[in-house]
């Protein structure tokens, strides 16, 4: 078996994690009462890929923990060849290279909650504090200036608020927006998520256009794709921006809010569309081009515009919000670690994989090919083996060519019988990396031998 070093034959109890960009404290707490040694990333030391990789390398690492910033891409994934996963402490996947980890059988897994109320929370204050241009007025009073007057000054009870991306995070705005009194109306292009908003008693629009046309206040809270893996770059354009209110009063406040995405429109179209008055006030917590770190300059497009208020992508920076993540990524990676059960997966947002353990003594879990025959591969390896394959779970990529298979089993394959499934596998498809990456879990079940 020539080919068989493609394969990553993982350990069956993680050893060491990788930390980097400092997520919480905490983790290394969790990480290390699961019996993985932690080694982070001190916060001060600029990343680069090369020292990343070196470190990977020496320390050939099961998993990389991080947040938004560094990037993940081929020669990373390969410097272990133990990584079986990426942990992403935040929701953002944008900074991993999707396509590579599927190539290299590295599962993704993120934190799609926690961060939730941090930023639900600063888009409401954004809100009230531009509806009643509190910014304005601070800046004012710093100037020595008693500028106490009502003009563009709003309540939001009465106002409609149309709401881009009706996720946890757009949910949740909209209920705390109806307790301000609010008509919310959103655009999303996931049926579920049009049949939950409606059953909510939430108006749905048909096209972004519609949305903007009818709001008083849009607030953006989309991912960096949508449901169907299609890049929402640009999703928002100076034609929506420029038809903000036109089905409302021409007092409509027009108040726009980002805390998604740097790039869903050009920062020029939001200064255009300020410029000539079809968006009165806006709030701005994500760019198109971000900085590492604070030492790293960065030009701020927004600068010249006082009526844009800018915040360092600081949604989810709450002291609550840090310790939350940790804590539900140190869960999702001890499922993973004692079951290959795998959670929150970036590939498949909102599903769970995994099987029932009870009975079981092994469980075994396989990446692969989506091509056909390689599931018949890992199921004739158990039934030639002799085992029984007491139940499975499988899961096709097929976006991204690749299939995640969790069986549990009554004893485990051997080594001999493991490379006979690699082999197996590949001589069905003809494709050498047919198999990218095998582990198999023991488990304390009443009758597994020690």
């Amino acid at each position: 078996m020539s080919e068989q070093h493609d394969v990553r034959m993982l350990r069956d109890h993680f050893k060491k994690a990788l930390i980097l960009e400092n997520p919480h404290p905490s983790l290394d707490r969790y990480l290390t009462a699961m019996g993985i040694e932690v080694e982070r990333l001190d916060e001060s030391v600029t990343l680069n890929e090369d020292e990343v990789v070196r470190i990977l390398e020496e320390g050939q690492h099961d998993l990389l923990f991080k947040r938004s910033r560094f990037e993940v891409n081929e020669r990373v994934l390969k410097a272990s060849k133990h990584l079986a996963a990426v942990m992403l402490c935040c929701i953002g996947d944008d900074s991993v290279d999707r396509d590579a980890c599927a190539r290299e059988g590295v599962l993704v897994m993120n934190d799609p909650v926690s961060n939730g109320r941090s930023v639900v929370e600063m888009v409401l204050g954004e809100m009230i504090c531009l509806a009643r241009r509190i910014f304005d007025a601070d800046r004012d009073g710093r100037s020595h200036l008693w500028t106490k007057n009502s003009k563009e000054r709003y309540e939001l009870k009465g106002k409609n608020l149309a709401i881009i991306g009706l996720g946890n995070i757009g949910k949740q705005v909209a209920q705390v927006a109806e307790a301000f009194g609010m008509r919310v109306f959103f655009y999303d292009t996931r049926e579920l998520a049009r049949e939950v908003g409606i059953a909510l008693g939430w108006t749905s629009c048909a096209t972004l256009s519609e949305a903007f046309r009818v709001a008083d206040v849009v607030t953006v809270h989309v991912g960096a794709e949508d449901h169907r893996g299609r890049s929402n770059r640009d999703m928002l354009s100076y034609e929506h921006l420029s038809n903000f209110g036109a089905d409302r009063e021409p007092s409509s406040p027009r108040i726009f809010i980002n805390a998604a995405r740097g790039f869903l429109y050009n920062p020029d179209d939001l200064k255009r569309a300020v410029e000539e008055g079809h968006v009165r006030r806006a709030a701005v917590d994500v760019f198109p081009e971000e900085p590492g770190s604070s030492d790293d300059p960065w030009s701020n497009p927004y600068a010249e515009f006082a009526s844009v208020v800018t915040t360092p992508h600081i949604g989810a920076a709450t002291e609550e919000a840090q310790p939350r993540i940790a804590q539900h990524v140190a869960n999702t990676t001890q499922l993973f670690l004692e079951q290959g059960l795998v959670r929150d997966c970036v590939f498949s947002p909102g599903q769970t994989i995994g099987v029932e353990t009870d009975g079981a003594c092994t469980i075994l879990t396989v990446i692969h090919s989506d091509q056909r025959g390689t599931k018949k591969a890992v199921d004739d390896a158990i039934f030639e083996a002799g085992l029984n394959n007491l139940r499975s779970s499988h899961r096709d990529f097929p976006e991204y060519g690749f299939a995640y298979e969790v069986a549990a089993i009554d004893r485990p394959l051997d080594e001999k019988q493991l490379r006979e499934l690699v082999a197996h596998a590949q001589a069905i498809t003809g494709d050498v990396r047919a198999v990218r990456a095998i582990r198999q879990i023991p488990l304390r079940s009443e009758g597994c031998k020690e």
